[in-house]
């Protein structure tokens, strides 16, 4: 289309919140065509699936929107308060050490896939790997590698690093919008079918299990009639608390940044711990952690990680429009790497997944909490339970963490592959 009709965000959101009301009204609807189509389709893949068809066929404009940052800045944090209000350190702990194995697993995956791509690439179409100077793709891939270990400041501090020419990165942007949406939309699909995935994985979810169990009994036990007071209270909780996770998210990323070197600049591997985003996920989620320990860990009882689920469906929403299905053969040589790439990565994980019989839900978040972020392995992790919400923002900080220094070290070996 030459035009896109709506571009003003009132409209948008709006049309967003038509998509998720579909959606539910659909996915509650007794009539046998969509209770057969949800059994095959997750209600989350709609969720995301429809805001893309939206930008895809140009009825919206992403591109100017602010909805995602509204979405990720304000509801996200918002979210993660709610919903670790009636977190259980204890029951977490008690998941083991198979979340973070497989954590480790998906950043490995990345880190040998890169190169692994290049080369398979190269040899049927060499020119799509080559390039020279401050051109060559490798410094290109190098930012994806940041941004699917890490995340953004990742992102840019690899950009930084390795000084890859500006007018080209939008390219490496869309192959990493594209390939970590399609991902995302595969691990979503996968939670329809996570009781068959865990058989066939052979997987114990006794832990997980349990703590859904407890998480539930608790609620049960708590549960009432929500007044408008309790609605009130739980806002309160949840922005009062983004508000306050901004103010220390910002102050202690400045701090960092003027008072170590090692993050002030960009070239330094830890240079990512100077971003105010993850410090204000950080927070956020501290201080919904520090609320279960008061008599707010009451108000789950009154609905607040429902609403939580609300704000995290409109991130969902938000999220699905960024990716626009029409422009996902644009640089197919590009596209053609990054599938590559994301199946090596894939697949590393199945392998572990199955050799130490690890649940579905440790290989989905583990692999969104590299490839998506704080933004999203939250929303994976919430959509099998929102108990198991801090599960996901817990690896993907980590992700913030080891993400500069393993994307680094999958540049070094894709330059080397690429001149093989």
């Amino acid at each position: 289309m030459d035009q896109i009709p709506f571009t003003d965000d009132k409209i948008i959101f709006a049309l967003l919140c038509l998509c998720l009301g579909f959606v539910f009204y659909t996915s509650s609807s007794e009539t046998k065509f969509w209770k057969k189509f949800y059994s095959v389709v997750p209600t989350v893949l709609m969720c995301y699936l429809l805001p893309a068809i939206l930008a895809s066929v140009g009825i919206v404009d992403e591109s100017s929107s602010q909805t995602y940052y509204m979405a990720s800045r304000y509801l996200l944090p918002a979210a993660l308060i709610l919903m670790t209000l009636s977190i259980d350190l204890k029951a977490i702990a008690n998941l083991g050490s198979k979340a973070l194995i497989m954590f480790l697993t998906g950043t490995f995956g990345i880190i040998i896939g890169g190169p692994i791509a290049i080369l398979i690439v190269s040899i049927f179409s060499p020119e799509t790997v080559g390039g020279n100077g401050f051109d060559a793709v490798w410094r290109g891939l190098a930012t994806i590698a940041g941004s699917w270990i890490g995340g953004g400041a990742n992102q840019a501090a690899m950009l930084e690093v390795f000084q890859y020419n500006p007018k080209e990165f939008s390219k490496m942007v869309l192959v990493d919008i594209v390939i970590a949406n399609v991902w995302m939309a595969v691990l979503l699909f996968g939670i329809g079918k996570s009781k068959k995935i865990d058989t066939w994985l052979k997987a114990d979810t006794s832990s997980i299990e349990n703590l859904k169990q407890k998480v539930s009994a608790y609620t049960e036990k708590i549960a009432r009639v929500t007044s408008l007071k309790d609605f009130i209270m739980m806002l309160s909780y949840a922005f009062v608390g983004v508000g306050i996770a901004h103010i220390l998210g910002h102050h202690f990323a400045g701090f960092l940044e003027n008072n170590f070197e090692v993050i002030r600049n960009k070239e330094k591997i830890l240079s990512s711990l100077g971003s105010e985003f993850l410090w204000m996920v950080v927070f956020a989620t501290a201080i919904g952690i520090g609320l279960s320990f008061t008599k707010a860990k009451n108000y789950e009882g009154a609905g607040a990680s429902k609403i939580g689920g609300v704000f995290i469906y409109i991130l969902v929403a938000t999220i699905g429009m960024k990716m626009d299905l029409g422009r996902v053969l644009e640089n197919p040589g590009l596209i053609l790497i990054g599938l590559i790439w994301i199946c090596i990565h894939a697949g590393l994980l199945i392998l572990v997944a199955k050799l130490i019989k690890a649940p579905y839900f440790f290989l989905a978040v583990g692999s969104q909490a590299n490839v998506g972020g704080a933004a999203s392995a939250p929303v994976v992790a919430a959509e099998f339970h929102p108990s198991l919400t801090s599960v996901g923002i817990l690896l993907a900080v980590f992700g913030y963490v080891v993400g500069t220094a393993g994307a680094y070290i999958c540049a070094l070996l894709m330059e080397v592959a690429s001149k093989v």
